[in-house]
């Protein structure tokens, strides 16, 4: 059942199952909670209670904030996490990667560890010999562009069938519909596009300040990145040494917890049960 979290500037959408210690699942950039709909019912099974947000724009979350950064996320996460009474896990996806981290470092006490997959958490630079060697990055990055500059849904679906290379688990047909449900209101695509330029600079700044263990997945397939495997190390780079560590999922796109997320869950579990469980 859907609750809501009213806060300065706007009203944020999410839902509750299970018992036990905390753990907040928040999507990526044009995406919504349902994203999380397996890894989250695996999640409360295995004796948690699981928090899905719909980040400010997107879902059933209001979208006239004023502004639309990883930081700005960040807040929204951490408002959450004391309405439910925290600590919590925090896991980002995409954008919402870059905020987990910025949350943990901003409130440590909230937050016992932080898990990011896919995240865009380092400022970005064009793969010039990349963009050359690699189709499936020049691709994504021209979809990517062009469904951030023109505002298109139809790119935007372009760039998501792009994103889940093979594999297509029950229900995304119907997922994706109801993303494009989503884009298609008023003003969600100019969501997307605020959200598209705000360079994950403020992420990237806070890495070396965290002091929670923290979980960075990759798909092996992921468009948005020449290596997937290699941003991830150098996301794990940036934090304290011994802090990090990356998992890639074989196969998986951009969505790795969509695609696969038997697979991503397990990941998790693993990571919280080797000392990161609140």
């Amino acid at each position: 059942m859907t609750e809501f979290l009213e806060i300065d500037g706007g009203r944020l959408a999410y839902d509750v199952i299970g018992e036990g210690p905390l753990i907040v699942l928040a999507h990526g950039m044009g995406d919504n909670r349902a994203a999380y709909r397996d890894m989250a019912a695996t999640l409360a099974g295995a004796g948690y209670r699981v928090a899905t947000v719909d980040q400010r724009g997107h879902g059933e979350s209001s979208a006239d904030w004023t502004s639309y950064t990883r930081t700005d996320s960040a807040e929204d996460l951490l408002a959450v996490v004391r309405r439910l009474g925290g600590p919590a896990v925090l896991v980002g996806h995409s954008f919402a990667g870059g905020a987990v981290a910025i949350a943990a470092a901003r409130e440590p006490e909230l937050v016992t560890a932080i898990v990011q997959i896919s995240p865009f958490t380092r400022a970005q630079r064009a793969d010039f010999g990349g963009l050359v060697r690699n189709a499936r990055y020049r691709k994504g990055m021209a979809l990517l562009l062009g469904a951030g500059m023109f505002r298109s849904v139809g790119l935007w679906l372009r760039y998501l069938d792009h994103a889940y290379p093979g594999a297509r688990p029950e229900g995304i047909a119907e997922h994706i519909a109801a993303v494009e449900a989503d884009l298609r209101r008023p003003g969600r695509m100019a969501v997307l596009g605020r959200m598209g330029t705000s360079a994950p600079t403020d992420a990237g700044a806070v890495l070396g300040d965290l002091r929670c263990p923290a979980l960075v997945v990759e798909g092996s397939l992921d468009p948005d990145w020449a290596d997937p495997r290699a941003e991830g190390e150098g996301v794990v780079a940036a934090m304290p040494a011994g802090l990090g560590r990356v998992e890639v999922v074989e196969g998986a796109g951009h969505y790795p917890h969509v695609q696969f997320p038997a697979e991503v869950t397990a990941a998790v579990l693993a990571f919280l049960g080797a000392g990161a469980r609140g």
